[in-house]
């Protein structure tokens, strides 16, 4: 073991090497800066990812069933025989047509879905994210002339309206007649507001009751599709229960997973994390030059001592050992203070939430979370390759020494 001790001796400084500490300590500075940096945007990414996956399934359900024919009759039967299948834990109908809105103070174009309050529960997040009313506000009383429509904070905003205010919906797929197209218009109460902290969202979604979406549209009782929840444990397999569902209703339906759907914008997340990685990872090995250059300057300065070890019986392999465990102490000692603070600081930013984001054009209103032990494994394992490889050439050039060139 003087391998060892030899190493730790080199590490410390003595009269002229105390440039080459210096150079060391900027090493373990740099490694752990790096990790740090990897952990905490690595964490990020996820975060984000996460994030915005959890948004697009408040608003969108796990899975999309849908008929070739473009509608659904007799939905209420196929939503019970969706029931059934293995890990599903909700189904809901839906309608979904674009139209657009009218307020006292202006207007905008709306996407408006249909939701049927009874069995949305658990498949869709809007009861969770209503700030004003409930889902349930949907259905109308018998005795009610108006039906009711719940809109997104962004667009109550835009149209100056609030709940118990009326607005119009209007619908430019009219009958057509000599004097041109006869818009549609159905004037509605707001019942209720939601915000889901997406802005895309809640500046053009409006929910109404099935039954009174299929009375503006006139197509009769049908459904455009039927949205799916599953066991969370089964989220990332929603295709294989998408398939057990189209098996059971039959080849006539489709199904399509949240997967399939977000497919290019998670792929385009993937790649841009794996770019980030590479980046980042450019400060752990400018701070692994600076190993080689440290660890040569040792082998330099120390030639004669290298000599003396060897006229004394060390092996080429000790001598190799005693710099690559020089250079191991410096990648483990900056690799394991990257780690500890850059778990540090996740947490702080995590705990505290003190950089905001702007909401119009992100999906989350601070910045986002979520440290995966496989991202940090990856880069502890990444920084510590690094730093060793860094020791390879300065180790097996002081074993090359000449005990007889040097001592002549």
């Amino acid at each position: 073991m003087f391998e060892w001790f030899i190493s730790f001796r080199y590490l410390r400084a003595r009269h002229k090497q105390k440039f080459i500490s210096l150079i060391s300590l900027i090493s373990v500075a740099g490694i752990t800066m790096g990790v740090m940096a990897l952990i905490v945007v690595l964490a990020v990414y996820s975060g984000f990812t996460n994030g915005l996956r959890d948004q697009i399934l408040g608003i969108n359900a796990h899975i999309i069933v849908q008929r070739l024919g473009g509608i659904i009759p007799e939905y209420t039967l196929y939503r019970d025989r969706i029931m059934t299948v293995d890990s599903v834990t909700g189904a809901t109908p839906y309608l979904y047509t674009q139209t657009l809105l009218s307020g006292p103070r202006g207007g905008t174009g709306v996407i408006l879905r249909g939701v049927d309050p009874a069995t949305a529960k658990g498949v869709i997040a809007l009861p969770e994210q209503m700030t004003e009313g409930t889902i349930d506000d949907l259905i109308s009383l018998e005795d009610a002339k108006l039906p009711n429509i719940i809109l997104g904070t962004i667009m109550a905003s835009d149209l100056h309206v609030l709940v118990g205010d009326k607005v119009r919906l209007i619908s430019p797929s009219g009958p057509l007649t000599p004097m041109g197209i006869i818009p549609k218009i159905k004037t509605c109460i707001i019942s209720g507001i939601f915000e889901s902290g997406m802005y895309e969202y809640d500046s053009t979604i409006a929910y109404m009751h099935i039954p009174d979406v299929q009375n503006f549209l006139e197509i009769g009782d049908v459904a455009h599709g039927i949205e799916v929840t599953v066991l969370e444990k089964k989220l990332n397999q929603a295709d294989l229960v998408g398939k057990q569902i189209v098996d059971s209703l039959g080849s006539t339906f489709v199904a399509k997973d949240w997967m399939a759907m977000n497919a290019n914008l998670f792929a385009a997340f993937k790649l841009e994390k794996i770019g980030m990685f590479i980046c980042v990872a450019l400060i752990i090995l400018v701070a692994a030059l600076n190993i080689i250059s440290a660890l040569i300057m040792v082998v330099m300065e120390k030639e004669q001592h290298i000599a003396i070890l060897k006229s004394m019986g060390a092996t080429s392999s000790s001598i190799m050992k005693i710099f690559f465990y020089q250079g191991l102490v410096i990648g483990l000692g900056g690799t394991f203070l990257g780690v500890l603070g850059g778990l540090g600081l996740c947490e702080i930013l995590s705990r505290y939430k003190f950089i905001e984001l702007p909401s119009n054009v992100y999906p989350m209103n601070t910045l986002p979370i979520k440290v995966l032990p496989m991202d940090v494994t990856i880069i502890a394992i990444s920084a510590i390759v690094i730093t060793l490889s860094a020791t390879l050439y300065p180790s097996w050039k002081a074993a090359q020494v000449k005990p007889a060139e040097v001592l002549s």
